[in-house]
């Protein structure tokens, strides 16, 4: 396994969340509420405090749709439409099939949650496949963007953000008798969770349909097909470790995913665009955030830590 000598992140800018053991940024992540769990896998909350000339380059890799609403901070991202300029936004982003290369200038907030695999076909929502890697405004997917941002009360506390948050999709699920999603995609999140290095064909039969019917399902919730789906999962578990947001207790499981050293830098790069040690080197202060939130998530779903628990690397 490769050794971790993480980077101090930059004394400029200051999470209000505070920092890892190893002096990672965190955000306010948790679980949502029960009974709209099947739809919605995460809730989250980031400050950061910047001086107003400094701008932050870094980048996001997330598995799964987001809404993101930014209050604060001039973003800039690289999607697969091209260089994106954006403000105060509320935002649809499709699952990466990458890391997407991001920055913000002076202090920003973001606010949002990660919809689960399957939950924009239940929900009669988007595409996932036709918005991977790319970012839309919420208006443009029957959400519209000015009633999140209006509802937000800057001075607020994050929780209260969250709470409301839940409560638009609480209405839009009840409203619409959306059914939870697909049992084969449930089944398969789980796998890619706990053993991302399994075969495609393994999987199928865990999930006890056929390959095809698999790779259907899949390409329709998650936008991409299985084996891509796991590969993902994989460099995001090392990448997680990397930056210190892993349970320490699966370095070694973690690791033995990869054949060998020359496995892990090819796979690592191709999807993060550098190596496995310049990602240890380069601060990633964005990136963890994302990182540690869907950590967090997946532990969380396999029953490894409980909601509200203190986190292995807090």
């Amino acid at each position: 396994m490769l050794r971790r000598k993480l980077p101090a992140i930059d004394p400029a800018i200051a999470p209000e969340q505070g920092y890892t053991r190893d002096g990672q940024p965190l955000s306010y992540n948790r679980a949502p509420a029960a009974d709209i769990a099947p739809w919605i896998a995460r809730l989250y909350v980031t400050r950061v405090a910047a001086p107003a000339d400094y701008t932050l380059s870094c980048g996001l890799f997330n598995d799964t749709a987001m809404l993101r609403i930014q209050t604060e901070g001039d973003w800039s991202a690289d999607t697969g439409d091209g260089t994106r300029r954006l403000g105060h936004a509320a935002l649809f982003f499709g699952p990466q099939s990458r890391r997407m290369p991001v920055s913000v200038t002076g202090s920003f907030t973001s606010v949002g949650l990660a919809l689960r695999p399957g939950a924009c076909t239940a929900m009669q929502g988007p595409r996932v496949g036709d918005f991977v890697d790319r970012l839309i405004s919420t208006s443009a997917v029957a959400m519209p963007s000015e009633r999140f941002l209006a509802m937000l009360d800057p001075d607020a506390p994050g929780e209260e953000w969250l709470l409301q948050l839940e409560q638009q999709f609480r209405h839009r699920i009840e409203q619409m008798g959306c059914p939870p999603p697909d049992p084969v995609t449930v089944r398969f999140e789980t796998i890619s969770y706990r053993d991302p290095s399994t075969t495609v064909s393994d999987a199928a039969r865990e999930c006890g349909v056929d390959r095809r019917t698999l790779e259907r399902v899949v390409n329709r919730d998650f936008g991409m097909p299985p084996k891509q789906v796991l590969r993902r999962a994989r460099a995001l578990d090392m990448a997680s470790y990397l930056r210190g947001v892993a349970d320490s207790d699966e370095a070694d499981e973690i690791a033995l995913r990869y054949y060998d050293e020359s496995h892990l830098i090819h796979e690592f790069t191709e999807l993060f665009g550098m190596s496995p040690s310049q990602f240890v080197k380069r601060p990633q202060p964005i990136l963890t955030l994302a990182l540690e939130s869907r950590q967090a998530r997946r532990l969380e779903a396999l029953n490894r830590l409980q909601p509200g628990q203190i986190r292995p690397w807090e």
